[in-house]
């Protein structure tokens, strides 16, 4: 069988496999954008979308004027469809879940907690689809029955703050429970051939945040670039808790001088508490404002040392700078070799 045919039927496969996907995103490639405070901005969540994929503006702690501006900004730069990822914690979220009415945004992703129904319902109710994070089969069930209209699932390997669940348990998991809505999977996925493996176990598309830092158009700092280029998977871990009395929210992130830092800063807070220093409140909340504005100072400013560069643990396959477009291509065509070697392997066989 002569090789374009192969290809063809690998083409007509990955459509197939994606179809739902495409179709809720309105998009030529069912790749989502991870929502990256500070890098998700109107450059690279365009070039996702102008790519063929679907970039997602993370709106993190901005004010409604800010994620007015962003959603304006990203607007003149394509006429493609793109989110935008409202923390579900932000103070104003009703305000920018009107912002993102105003203007038109087709998709929304709820994200950082369990969103209330009243969140998903004032999204619906703007015209809107909603996209919500599930870690786990029953939250996966509770948020289908409370309006979600696609659910995305990211394991341990993804960068930023994480669960303590692998994707591919959550996979296995959540993928055979769940059939009325799409499904995104996201966490640790860096080429085509694992995106594939996705789709062909039900997923409707995938999400990649790691794999796009480096793309061309990103904003973020050549010394933040550098040191993604640089970063074997094993650098890509979570932050330490050292007392159980004081939790934190693990943020999976290159180890560097202030992951050092943050686990002596702990321990320093720790004895002032037992000490009386401290009541456990503040010292609870001194061990959370330690990474205040780190992520800006590694992603803006460069300083990869003290700053915190969020990573997952795709980070490994990330080997130059590229263009967003050709990023997605190389996945898309990742994907299609594989399948393609398949339908020529069975030919032959």
């Amino acid at each position: 069988m002569p090789p374009e045919v192969t290809m063809s039927s690998a083409q007509a496969r990955l459509e197939s496999l994606w179809q739902r996907g495409r179709e809720f995103l309105g998009t030529e490639f069912a790749i989502m954008g991870g929502a990256m405070s500070w890098i998700s901005e109107r450059n690279l969540v365009a070039a996702i979308s102008n790519g063929g994929g679907f970039g997602v503006i993370a709106c993190g702690s901005m004010t409604p004027e800010l994620l007015k501006a962003e959603i304006l900004g990203t607007q003149a730069l394509t006429d493609k469809p793109f989110g935008v990822n409202l923390i579900t914690m932000h103070p104003l979220l009703d305000e920018l879940i009107d912002i993102c009415g105003e203007l038109g945004v087709g998709h929304v992703v709820l994200a950082g907690g369990l969103p209330s129904a009243s969140s998903i319902k004032r999204i619906k109710e703007h015209g809107a689809k909603v996209l919500c994070f599930a870690p786990a089969v029953a939250f996966a069930r509770k948020l289908v029955r409370s309006g979600a209209d696609a659910l995305i699932i990211e394991g341990t390997e993804a960068g930023g703050h994480i669960g303590p669940v692998s994707t591919s348990v959550l996979v296995q998991e959540i993928l055979p429970a769940v059939s009325e809505v799409p499904v995104f999977v996201a966490g640790g996925i860096g080429r085509g051939e694992a995106m594939l493996s996705y789709l062909e176990m039900g997923a409707a598309g995938c999400q990649l945040g790691t794999r796009f830092v480096c793309a061309t158009e990103c904003i973020a700092h050549p010394n933040f670039k550098q040191a993604f280029i640089r970063a074997a998977a094993r650098d890509a871990v979570p932050t330490v808790q050292v007392d159980p009395q004081f939790p934190v929210i693990p943020v999976r992130a290159l180890a560097n001088q202030g992951t050092r830092r943050f686990i002596e800063y702990q321990h320093e807070v720790l004895a002032r508490f037992k000490a009386g220093e401290l009541d456990q409140k503040k010292a609870q909340l001194e061990i959370e404002h330690f990474w205040a504005g780190a992520l800006r100072r590694a992603v803006i400013e460069g300083d990869v040392e003290n700053g915190s560069v969020m990573a997952g643990q795709s980070v490994g396959m990330v080997t130059r700078e590229q263009p967003t477009a050709e990023i997605l291509r190389e996945l898309v065509d990742q994907a299609l070799s594989a399948l393609a070697a398949r339908d020529s392997a069975s030919v032959f066989a």
